[in-house]
């Protein structure tokens, strides 16, 4: 069978993607493990501002962490660096998605709060260069996406665990336009890459008592890709007896989130790249909006905290950044406290943001002017954090609830 010259095109093109991605198995192969915060002298954090209203944001996570932790900075132990350069303008300056110089100040850190970045899409006055954070998750290998919502009022407690280096979005910049009429992209699913993802849910849910992991897919149709995702996963439960599981496709999830008699049944969630990007989004606007939760990018070496939403330039345009609600970053910097090991100091921020965003609500943001700005926000939350009597006022206001 003959085929034309844009055929042949295309099917070289998918070759090379092929060849990457066998490159990247035998990477994951041979990986080293897991670092030892208690072994390291120093620990760095990174802080990178990103774009729109995340500088906004980050430094308010930023004074809060730096608070938080200014014993360790004082004696060394910690230090907190600026990475500066993560910007859209830098970006197309160079066509990366993370300059060269940026990249290895990232990997000079071990941990990194990063703002939101924007990513281009069709139309927009950017050139079309592939996202910052799927860039940062490819080479730093953050292969977990995990976001935690928790809703009091509705008992629920949701731990979403999201594959972030595979799936759609890992080769999302290279599809091919075939001809004018046809364009195709590329979706990949391996061994390696979904056991560990998946794996790394179950030690969760059997570390944190929460008894049940729940594994979304669109294995019905996607049969290659989801389904060896799928089967993974009845491989890996195999290691976890005392842990039940259960699956559902996507398109039933999203509705089952929403669902008062279903939803808080629901406890720890792992499940492909894209299919994990929709249901984070829908869970964290039923905890208040994606304002309020925190991302975790997690990897054996690395390990990348940010916000969920992105960089709102509207805001930024209007002359409204100051008033961009830092509570996701500073929830963000609550799991990177966490991460490193400082738990006592997790714990005490995230109910601090509990107190301070669904129970006292003292100030409220609004995103304008007429509620409070990020930096007094943020001021709240940390005062919160030192009251003497905020475990037995979180308590307190728990047990209200559930009333």
């Amino acid at each position: 069978m003959a085929f034309s010259d844009k055929t042949l095109a295309a099917m070289e093109h998918f070759g090379k993607v092929l060849e990457q991605q066998l490159e990247r198995v035998e990477m994951m192969k041979s990986a080293a493990d897991w670092i030892d915060y208690g072994s390291v002298d120093r620990i760095i954090i990174g802080v990178c501002g990103g774009d729109g209203i995340g500088p906004f944001i980050s430094e308010h996570a930023r004074t809060v962490l730096e608070d938080l932790l200014a014993d360790e900075i004082a004696s060394g132990k910690v230090e907190v660096r600026t990475i500066d350069g993560l910007t859209i303008e830098n970006r197309v300056k160079v066509m990366k998605p993370i300059p060269d110089d940026v990249l290895e100040e990232l990997k000079k850190c071990h941990v990194v709060l990063k703002g939101p970045t924007t990513t281009p899409k069709k139309g927009d006055p950017w050139p079309n260069i592939e996202s910052a954070n799927v860039a940062m998750r490819k080479h730093l290998d953050l292969f977990a996406n995990v976001r935690p919502v928790k809703i009091p009022e509705q008992g629920i407690d949701w731990v979403f665990f999201r594959e972030n280096t595979e799936g759609s979005y890992a080769l999302g910049s290279q599809g091919v336009d075939v001809n004018d009429d046809v364009a195709i992209d590329f979706c990949v699913t391996t061994k390696q890459g979904s056991e560990r993802i998946i794996r790394l849910a179950f030690d969760y849910a059997r570390r944190n008592a929460m008894g049940k992991v729940s594994v979304v897919t669109k294995a019905n149709v996607v049969k290659a890709t989801d389904g060896k995702f799928l089967d993974m996963a009845e491989e890996v439960a195999k290691d976890y007896p005392e842990v039940k599981w259960d699956d559902w496709f996507i398109d039933i999830m999203t509705a089952k989130l929403l669902d008062p008699y279903r939803a808080k049944d629901f406890k720890v969630m792992v499940m492909p790249n894209l299919y994990g990007d929709i249901l984070t989004d829908e869970a964290a606007q039923i905890q208040g909006g994606v304002g309020t939760a925190g991302s975790a990018n997690i990897g054996k070496r690395y390990a990348m905290f940010e916000a969920i939403h992105g960089s709102a330039p509207r805001m930024v345009d209007e002359g409204r950044a100051q008033y961009a609600d830092p509570s996701s970053m500073i929830k963000a910097a609550a799991m990177l406290l966490n991460h490193i090991g400082k738990t006592v100091e997790s714990q005490r921020l995230e109910m601090a943001l509990d107190v301070c965003g669904q129970f006292e609500k003292r100030l409220a943001m609004t995103g304008r002017s007429d509620g409070a700005d990020g930096a007094a926000y943020a001021q709240y939350v940390l005062d919160t954090v030192k009251d003497p009597g905020l475990e037995e006022k979180w308590k307190g206001y728990k047990e209200g609830f559930k009333a």
